[in-house]
């Protein structure tokens, strides 16, 4: 019998990570009986799926390390797609077959509706257009699967995170638990809590959105006509919570490490990987350049991210099972990947989700060890001024945030003091909101960054 990993999000970081791994772990293990069914929640991923099924579920995933080596490989490891429509018909009937051991998603940071306190957002128009009925977000979505698996056999099943969230599983089940409190749905909380788990898992690899030139170069390298490949970097790891309720693939034997506890490692991947990529992305944007190696290779970008990193994140992480300082090097070595062709777009976007998960913590862990977050605020101050640019119409692409509130955010700029009211958000920052120090070394950093991005257009 085949054993299903149903996954929610088809986009291009599932396909280039854990179907990779998947994958590898199929040709690996001959008697592996481990395989994907892949559906989405918004009706954007039907061309997608669309794709795919034309093409028995399989696509290349071009990868390409620091010095240019571009590498080729058929991803087989899709059993089934899963047809979209309003009602998630197919998510929810995969989901509720006893063959469905796992059920994961990658939704983006904010998808996950968390304030700062990392409790769910009862206000938000998503979660409030779902208590009406509408499924529209994972909680929905996983609430409907849960529902029906309890009726046609109540068998446990393992709920995995795999965004690039802070305690990805831990926050995922509280934020569908308290999800359920809204439905009063207590009967389905007693479930969840007795037959399902929710790991912690850190994924890391570079995808960018699929730029015009992949197809194209695939079909010449490989012959095969893709209209679904992805590309990423060669680098890639998952580490695992080894917290599976109804079994899982070995996913050791293809290089995922399955640990105890994950902390550690998604710790230092979201404060020195994540926060570093935004500020890349934040200052790049400002100053002309599209793509994320393009500021990397920048002297003066590059100087804010690595004093971001060196001053205020090693001192906080320290002591660490992992070497930092080369972490933080191979991060921006990555980075400079000019192949990778990483846009600024992709990677500045969900700036309101990132704050508080990637860079909000460094700035309260050095208020709390009495040092000045000096080189952490530049990153906050970049997006400030970032956008500024949204608000005047000036940036030189479509800004994407799941939680922008656009009215909110051009009320702010339309202050007499935008600086005070983006300082004193407490879903942005947390206990240190509005603190009169914070609001003052914001407005330096804004005013020091505003005369550099002048000087460097």
């Amino acid at each position: 019998m085949t054993n299903i990993w149903m996954h929610i999000g088809a986009g291009s970081f599932h396909r280039a990570h854990q179907a990779w791994y998947l994958h590898r772990l199929l040709k690996e293990v001959a008697a592996e009986q481990w395989k994907i069914a892949i559906g989405g929640i918004r009706n954007d991923v039907v061309p997608l799926l669309t794709a795919l099924s034309q093409q028995n579920n399989e696509y290349i995933l071009e990868t390409v390390s620091p010095q240019g080596v571009r590498e080729y490989e058929k991803i087989t490891s899709i059993a089934k797609v899963l047809p979209w429509d309003e009602k998630m018909t197919a998510l929810i009937e995969q989901g509720a077959k006893e063959e469905t051991k796992v059920i994961a998603f990658t939704v983006t940071e904010a998808g996950y509706y968390l304030d700062t306190s990392h409790n769910l957002d009862p206000n938000s128009a998503d979660i409030q257009t779902e208590l009406k009925g509408t499924i529209c977000t994972i909680y929905g979505a996983v609430k409907a699967i849960l529902k029906e698996r309890i009726k046609q056999n109540g068998k446990p099943v393992t709920l995995l995170s795999c965004d690039n969230l802070r305690h990805n599983g831990d926050r995922f089940r509280h934020g569908f638990l308290q999800f359920l409190e809204l439905c009063k749905d207590q009967e389905l909380i007693e479930w969840v809590k007795k037959n399902t788990t929710s790991p912690n898992d850190m994924v890391d690899r570079i995808v960018p959105r699929p730029a015009a030139d992949l197809a194209p170069r695939v079909a010449k390298e490989t012959g095969f006509n893709d209209k679904a490949p992805v590309m990423g970097e060669s680098f890639i790891q998952w580490v695992v919570e080894d917290n599976f309720i109804s079994g899982r693939p070995e996913l050791e034997k293809v290089g995922v490490e399955m640990v105890k506890d994950v902390q550690p490692y998604e710790e230092a991947k979201i404060r020195i990987l994540n926060a570093s990529h935004s500020c890349i992305a934040w200052a790049g944007t400002l100053i002309g350049l599209s793509y994320i190696h393009e500021g990397t290779h920048n002297p003066d970008i590059k100087k804010l991210a690595w004093n971001y990193v060196t001053q205020d994140v090693i001192p906080c992480l320290t002591p660490c099972p992992l070497d930092l300082e080369d972490y933080r090097d191979v991060v921006l070595d990555r980075f400079g990947n000019p192949n990778i062709q990483d846009t600024n777009q992709r990677v500045a976007a969900d700036g309101l989700s990132k704050i508080p998960g990637f860079i909000t913590p460094t700035l309260i862990g050095c208020y709390d060890r009495g040092k000045e977050p000096k080189a952490t605020a530049v990153l906050p101050a970049l997006f400030f001024i970032f956008m500024e640019e949204w608000h005047h119409g000036r940036l030189p692409y479509e800004y994407q945030d799941g939680i922008l509130n656009a009215d909110t955010m051009h009320a702010m700029f339309n202050s007499a003091d935008p600086i005070a009211i983006f300082a004193g958000d407490k879903a942005l920052f947390g206990k240190i909101a509005g603190k009169a120090e914070f609001v003052t070394l914001i407005r330096q950093t804004v005013s020091e960054l505003k005369n550099w991005i002048n000087s460097a257009k």
